[in-house]
């Protein structure tokens, strides 16, 4: 077996021989590369030609991490390869096979394609080694072409079977007599017995079930016989099956007959010689490969028929993969989000180039426009379609959610193995940003894509089997994986929490006069509550000063509590009658809240306007009991809409005159209007209780 790598750079002296049949041009430095993956039968060499996928080459154009692929050209004279390494070789080709055919068969107009059939078995010439793809091809291919050799010998096994002997049930049973008629009850059939060909035919059926099983080739068993499964067959494919034929290999003496056993026991020997006429050409081939991935990953993850201008975009370009899945800031699944993907068919550490990472940010500005024309546009289709699609949008906050969007490329597992592993890409940038406003996640220009590796085994042999319930199950699954881990990527980006506005607040007006302040922080995602927001802040060090602030500014009018991506809002967030009891301390009907007047003239005021008073100067000392304030209510300009915490009182002389200092702590909003009550509800200088100071701002 010889084994080409796609795409790498040979030197022409090198490979001039195994790729005469390819009639590759070398380049002015004397290399040769090739632009195909596949197999070819090569008639001068008496031997196959692999050309198998470039994902089996790092980026130091190692093998295996320490192979040159000029080292495994011959693959059977190699001696520098481990025999784990040279049997995954052997088997991958058979996938990498297997994975062509389907596609051809799933694509059958494609232009990528070139097959030929595969040559015969026969008494011709030999090759000079057979890989265990010779051998599965040509068992596959025995069973459709030696159809009548199977029907002659099942007939004649089953010749006179269950047919009853008359003879031997008269002489040894009793009959019942019955209208006049004799009645047995317990007839005598033929006893049937293992036929020496039907032990060879099991044996074969069996093989080809194992096969079907393992490889996914379609196989065609009509057979009434009990076949060997399970740790049956493990134990005859560990060396019992051979020893089994050596055993049984005397009684076979026709051609048809010595081809079947040759056939199953180079399945149990791979190293045993199978004749091959030799004289024709056979192979089976794809240029483009990358299309053949592509093909793959779609099959595995994507939606079969997105509505129109999803995948085939309005402006000429074709996304990869887009599938619809649960949101990732709610759990609603009656009404999910386009998940965008793009697989990169790479060598093992290859870099995303720029160009690619533009058209993914294009493919979901296209989305998001897709979106709102969907909702502009009240024709009647689009009226079936708002009904299980969320509006991108949220008209309140003006912010847009969050839209998945991907590129997926192979990965070689190191230990060879065929396990479902997906992880965040190892290259050196596996998030991409695009923006025009930096800490404004909730933003239409605010998109990243993110990159992550499948085990390319996994997925070609998946793929390869066609067995639709595992590629059903494995595409719920990994859909499910990729919503978590952008979940969690995100998490690391940004803060999120969930907002309620206080009792009193009228979140909506609040929302119209910060616009500006909020603007792509806030996001309303939760459809079934119309009162909690998500608001997500930038993690990043420059941002934390503005954040410190928007947060204490927020926390006077919302309730916000950290709220991660997904989770239900309600678990966070206080209840109303939990809201309410938060928001006042337990006895409102003490008189401890002392009325005051900043005027519009004052120096102060727009400090207390801004609601960021710290201290505050009463001209005249009250009249009252003052060891009893707890808190300031502000008239500013003769307006209130919240009150302070009293931290420090003491008396101080300005001018001769006695005056009332006081240092304030923490500001309580109660509501995001204000109320006038100077003069027409309350003077300065008055101590109130907190139950009295809301029913004046409510009224």
């Amino acid at each position: 077996m010889r084994v080409i790598i796609e795409g790498y750079c040979y030197r022409a002296s090198a490979v001039r021989d195994v790729l005469h049949e390819l009639s590759p041009l070398e380049n002015v430095e004397g290399e040769i590369s090739v632009g195909y993956v596949g197999y070819y039968y090569h008639p001068q060499l008496r031997d196959c030609v692999f050309i198998l996928p470039k994902v089996l080459v790092n980026e130091e154009n190692k093998v295996f991490s320490r192979l040159d692929p000029h080292d495994i050209i011959d693959l059977d004279n190699c001696t520098e390869l481990l025999s784990e390494e040279r049997s995954f070789i052997y088997e991958f080709a058979v996938w990498i096979y297997r994975a062509i055919e389907v596609f051809n068969k799933s694509n059958p107009k494609n232009d990528i394609v070139y097959r030929r059939q595969i040559a015969e078995m026969g008494k011709g010439k030999r090759m000079l080694s057979n890989t265990f793809l010779d051998i599965l091809l040509s068992l596959l291919r025995f069973n459709k072409e030696q159809h009548s050799f199977f029907t002659t010998i099942l007939r004649n096994l089953h010749s006179g079977y269950n047919k009853i002997n008359w003879t031997r049930t008269i002489s040894r049973s009793a009959a019942w007599v019955q209208d006049g008629r004799p009645v047995y009850l317990n007839p005598v059939n033929k006893k049937r017995q293992i036929n020496t060909d039907e032990e060879l035919i099991i044996i074969y059926f069996s093989i080809l079930n194992h096969i079907s099983e393992t490889y996914g080739f379609p196989v065609d068993i009509s057979l009434g016989f009990e076949l060997i499964k399970g740790r049956k067959f493990e134990h005859y494919l560990k060396g019992y099956g051979k020893r089994r034929l050596q055993q049984i290999k005397y009684r076979y003496f026709s051609d048809i007959q010595l081809r079947l056993w040759e056939l199953c026991y180079a399945f149990f020997d791979k190293a045993h010689q199978i004749h091959i006429v030799a004289e024709q050409r056979e192979y089976l081939l794809v240029k483009n490969f990358n299309i053949v991935f592509e093909a793959i990953i779609d099959e595995l993850i994507g939606d079969k028929e997105p509505p129109r201008g999803l995948k085939e975009q309005d402006d000429g370009k074709r996304v990869d993969h887009i599938y619809s899945y649960r949101n990732l800031t709610n759990n609603e699944e009656d009404k999910p989000i386009y998940y965008i993907g793009d697989s990169k068919y790479y060598k093992i550490g290859n870099q995303v180039s720029a160009e690619s990472v533009y058209k993914q940010f294009t493919y979901a500005r296209n989305v998001i426009q897709w979106n709102l024309n969907l909702f502009l546009d009240e024709s009647k289709e689009n009226k079936e379609l708002q009904k299980t699609h969320p509006k991108y949008r949220d008209d309140r906050t003006e912010g847009y959610n969050v839209v998945p969007n991907f590129f997926i490329s192979a990965k070689m597992d190191e230990k060879l193995s065929y396990a479902d592993n997906i992880s965040a890409s190892d290259r050196k940038e596996n998030t991409f940003l695009s923006r025009h406003f930096t800490n404004r996640l909730f933003d239409r220009d605010t998109l990243l894509v993110y990159h992550y590796d499948v085990n390319f085994l996994y997925v070609v042999s998946l793929y390869a089997r066609e067995n639709k319930f595992q590629k059903a199950q494995w595409k719920e699954k990994v859909r499910e994986l990729f919503r978590e881990k952008i979940q969690a990527a995100l998490t690391e980006k940004y803060a999120f929490y969930a907002m309620r506005a206080k009792p009193g607040v009228d979140d909506k007006e609040y929302l119209e006069t910060h616009f500006q302040q909020l603007l792509g922080k806030v996001y309303m995602p939760f459809q079934q509550y119309d009162d909690i927001y998500s608001l997500a802040l930038d993690n990043d060090e420059k941002c934390q000063q503005e954040n410190k602030l928007l947060l204490e500014q927020l926390e006077a009018y919302f309730f916000v509590e950290p709220c991660p991506l997904g989770h239900d809002p309600q678990q966070v967030l206080p209840k109303t009658d939990d809201a309410i009891l938060r928001l006042l301390p337990a006895n409102v009907t003490e008189k401890n809240v002392l009325t005051c007047l900043v005027r519009k003239g004052d120096s102060n005021y727009k400090v207390f306007e801004n609601h960021a008073g710290k201290t505050y100067i009463m001209e005249r000392v009250p009249n009252i009991n003052l060891l009893g304030i707890t808190y300031l209510l502000p008239m500013v300009g003769g307006c209130i809409d919240g009150y302070y915490d009293v931290n420090r009182m003491s008396i101080d002389v300005k001018d001769g005159v006695p005056v009332l200092r006081l240092r304030l702590g923490d500001y309580h909003a109660l509501g995001a209007s204000r109320v006038q009550i100077y003069r027409t509800k309350m003077q300065p200088g008055e101590l109130i209780s907190l139950e009295q100071t809301m029913k004046l701002y409510e009224t």
